[in-house]
């Protein structure tokens, strides 16, 4: 009988302490998965990312335009100020959901030539429009036939954010020229007309830029920029 008792004593013992193991296990694990919640997730810069770095270098060029806009102003101004306001804006969003640092700005290849004044987008007389039609993904016509000339040799090329059927804008070219733009990583290009200046020599609007672009990237680094009209 004494012998039961003390075997039951031993037993509830050990059952007490692996009782008390585990719970201080539970606890530990749920201290941890508490201080796992509680830590922000790590916000990326453009030296961390691509898609970062695609974004800043849209957000800046952009921006670019804008003080260009300021210093220089026409007319026109005002209504091209507010759209790439707005476009800023989309692009802050696109940072936060990508978890890149919203409103950081970079500055392109091109950035440093100012921009040009450019007359407002103009529709392309019919022989030229026919010879390059813009928005023509992996066109090749006018550069089959020779015509083509390199452009901004070691450009990078990013988006806009502007919407609307595919087009360029530029520092360079004015409304009007055709360029055709090559993503030499996938050997995907684009034609496309010029429709308003920007900060850098070929800035793909998202249209155009969806017809070149390699999925979850926001910029091209190994482009070919060609004057084709």
């Amino acid at each position: 009988m004494s012998r039961r008792r003390t075997l039951g004593t031993k037993k509830k013992i050990a059952l007490l302490v692996s009782a008390a193991a585990v719970a201080g296990g539970g606890a530990f694990v749920m201290a941890s998965t508490s201080n796992a919640a509680q830590s922000p997730p790590k916000t990326l810069s453009a030296a961390d990312s691509n898609v970062c770095q695609g974004l800043a270098t849209a957000l800046g060029n952009n921006q670019r335009f804008i003080d260009g806009q300021r210093a220089n102003p026409d007319a026109q101004s005002a209504a091209r100020i507010a759209n790439r306001e707005a476009v800023i804006a989309q692009i802050k969003v696109q940072q936060k959901a990508s978890g890149c640092a919203v409103g950081e700005s970079a500055q392109g290849s091109q950035s440093a030539q100012p921009a040009q004044s450019a007359p407002p987008a103009q529709a392309a007389p019919p022989s030229q429009a026919a010879s390059a039609p813009a928005g023509n993904a992996n066109a090749g016509g006018a550069a089959a036939s020779g015509s083509a000339r390199q452009v901004c040799k070691g450009s990078t090329v990013t988006l806009s954010g502007e919407a609307g059927a595919p087009a360029a804008s530029s520092n360079q070219f004015p409304a009007g020229t055709t360029l055709k733009v090559t993503n030499l990583d996938n050997n995907k290009s684009t034609t496309v007309k010029v429709t308003s200046v920007s900060g850098s020599c070929a800035l793909l609007n998202n249209a155009a830029f969806e017809q070149v672009r390699e999925p979850g990237k926001f910029l091209i680094r190994r482009a070919l920029i060609e004057k084709v009209g």
